[in-house]
């Protein structure tokens, strides 16, 4: 799972395309850590595997989608359309049922359709679909692309949104708790370089931009640094402990719609003791680029999505 270097671990990542994908290979053993959506997770401890939420990946950074120039205005205008999700183990399920029983829709009243985040955008410009529930980048996809339009940010309507959480195997938790905490330690000092800074951290949100689109995920950085700061709220990599208010209200809900079978303790499928104290947390860098590259990154502004 690492390679030692004079500065830690070095965790080897894999890109997975749908989380059904990532789930196969948890339970395969052929990663020991990944993200996944948090219901999904706590489906895998109902049935069996031995694995717990350690953290969060982010908050917010979900959207809901709609056609440009579609007559859709707010939730009860999608009575009788047809919305994409990642999984019925998704919290985009769950918020879609949330605000349905808030509209006083039933069940059937919006179609709900799962579909892997990935088509999501090309199906809205095909008009295959009126919208879609997703984490981003792929609804900031359809805005700068002209055909899509956000009606609702989740952060305006479930705040502080937890779509993705931090799984890991019980087996390496028992085995290496030191190898668990220097990746959680990890990934929340990015989370902390990426939330602060001046004007709440844009310039360093505009460098990952840059680093996550060019040499890890193969996507434009113009789109991510869209995604990292219009606005910048959009997404939140801070306060990512997971709490165990958050939790049982994604379980009441999940046992009310039926995709988990039964309530279960926060213990048997979360070990919150691995979130850092962020305050006290040192940040490694100050740059992940020099030069031309950093210059870059800084002087090219994110786009305008099409009006």
């Amino acid at each position: 799972m690492t390679e030692h270097s004079s500065r830690g671990s070095l965790f080897k990542s894999q890109k997975f395309s749908d989380f059904p994908s990532a789930k196969e290979a948890l339970i395969a053993d052929k990663v020991q850590a990944t993200f996944m959506v948090a219901p999904l997770a706590m489906k895998l401890v109902s049935d069996g595997m031995p694995v717990k939420i350690v953290y969060l990946g982010h908050r917010d950074g979900s959207a809901l989608v709609v056609g440009k120039d579609s007559a859709i205005r707010d939730f009860g205008d999608l009575r009788g359309t047809k919305i994409a999700i990642p999984s019925r183990y998704s919290n985009q399920n769950l918020l879609m049922r949330r605000m349905m029983a808030r509209y006083g829709m039933e069940e059937g009243d919006i179609e709900l359709l799962e579909m892997p985040p990935p088509d999501m955008s090309g199906a809205l410009a095909a008009a295959a679909i009126d919208g879609y529930l997703v984490g981003e980048p792929h609804p900031a996809k359809s805005e700068l692309g002209g055909w899509g339009r956000v009606l609702y940010l989740t952060k305006d309507i479930w705040p502080g949104f937890i779509s993705c959480v931090l799984v890991v195997r019980q087996d390496l938790i028992d085995q290496n708790r030191e190898l668990v905490q220097e990746l959680v330690d990890g990934i929340a000092a990015s989370g902390k370089w990426l939330d602060e800074g001046e004007n709440g951290g844009y310039a360093h949100r505009m460098e990952a931009a840059v680093v996550a689109g060019r040499y890890y995920y193969n996507q434009d950085p113009a789109l991510l640094k869209f995604v990292l700061s219009r606005p910048m709220d959009r997404v939140r990599y801070t306060n990512l402990k997971p709490l165990r208010d958050n939790f049982e209200e994604i379980m009441t809900l999940a046992v009310e719609t039926g995709i988990l079978p039964r309530r279960m303790e926060f213990e048997e499928y979360v070990d919150d003791r691995f979130a850092p104290d962020t305050f006290a947390l040192q940040v490694p860098f100050e740059h992940l680029l020099s030069g031309p590259e950093l210059e870059e990154a800084l002087s090219v502004p994110p786009p305008e999505a099409p009006r």
